[in-house]
């Protein structure tokens, strides 16, 4: 009769004529390794018996699988869809794939038990690394990520912790500069959750170059911006430039301006930050702070499989302003 069950690895052994230990270290790689010649007669006795390797059972052996673990606020944001592309672009040349779990990047009161109860999961998962590019509370505690190994950050520098860290206060800074030299001084800023620390940075960033900017809070999202400027337009003041702290708010920033039946660039200029893809198809083309999206989820990756100590613990990614028609400037 004709036996249904899986092949064991002691099946594979038996069928090659090598002992238990030998058939594992030439289908597990390892330190120790095998003779060329056996390698070949226990792979070809997996193939022939229809043996797969468990790599829930290698993980557990070494401590670790082949999969890196990103989190993230909202994978279908542009934002975190471009680090995204570029940690697979690392794991794919390391053999490693890429798992994505998501957690509400807007101040939600469960938000730190989501946080935690992920964190868990993860670590039971036994990821080669994990990457968390999710947006916190400025003042949450991270010593919670201490236990994780082969961890980096994403955008806030955390204290002892491997960081990539996004120039946010820099970028917003340089962007009010550059829009107060081509004459715009009448600001209102649109922005998410004052407690996540991407808000926070960006607003104190602005704000240190154009003071009297007024700040106008709402969900971090394109309905977010679309909301907050909507409201700010039917208040009755109509600023000369709005700022969103994202282009996908910024998205929802032109939308408003359009639907008040204003001309976006013209009546009120718009200006974002993170140069995300989308914007190649916003109309007007949008003002914005560019960062290397790509490269910032390459680099985390790349830190968080150091090893050696080759790599600095903290590495900062700065953004450059870009000009474009939707901030022409204003002649005084």
């Amino acid at each position: 009769m004709t036996s249904l069950s899986a092949p064991t690895l002691a099946d594979v052994a038996a069928h090659a004529g090598v002992s238990l230990a030998t058939a594992s270290r030439a289908l597990h790689p390892s330190a120790r390794t095998v003779r060329p010649e056996l390698k070949q007669r226990v792979e070809a006795a997996a193939v022939e018996l229809g043996y797969s390797v468990n790599a829930q059972a290698q993980a557990v052996a070494r401590g670790s699988n082949n999969t890196v673990a990103l989190v993230v606020g909202d994978i279908a944001d542009p934002y975190f869809a471009s680090i995204a592309a570029g940690v697979m672009d690392v794991a794919k040349l390391r053999g490693l794939i890429v798992t994505i779990a998501t957690l509400p990047h807007d101040n939600q009161p469960d938000a730190q038990q989501l946080e935690a109860e992920t964190l868990t999961a993860l670590r039971a998962q036994r990821p080669r690394a994990v990457l968390f590019a999710s947006s916190r509370d400025a003042t949450a505690d991270w010593s919670a990520f201490e236990a994780i190994n082969q961890l980096a950050i994403i955008g806030p520098e955390a204290p002892g912790l491997r960081s990539v860290v996004v120039g946010n206060h820099e970028g917003a800074a340089d962007l009010a500069r550059t829009l107060s030299e081509i004459g715009y001084s009448d600001f209102a800023i649109v922005a998410g959750p004052a407690e996540l620390s991407t808000v926070r940075d960006r607003v104190a960033g602005f704000a240190s170059i154009a003071p009297g900017a007024t700040v106008h809070n709402q969900s971090f999202s394109r309905d977010g911006g679309y909301e907050a400027t909507a409201d700010l337009l039917a208040s009755g003041r109509r600023p000369e430039c709005v700022f969103a702290v994202t282009d996908v708010m910024a998205i929802g920033a032109i939308s408003a301006i359009r639907d008040a039946g204003l001309t976006p660039g013209i009546d009120v200029a718009v200006a974002g930050f993170d140069d995300i893809p989308l914007l190649r198809d916003v109309s007007p083309r949008l003002t914005t702070v560019a960062l290397p999206l790509d490269r910032i989820g390459a680099s985390a990756l790349e830190l968080a499989l150091d090893n050696d100590g080759e790599m600095p613990s903290s590495v900062t990614v700065s953004g450059h302003v870009l000009l474009r028609e939707s901030t022409p400037g204003l002649r005084r």
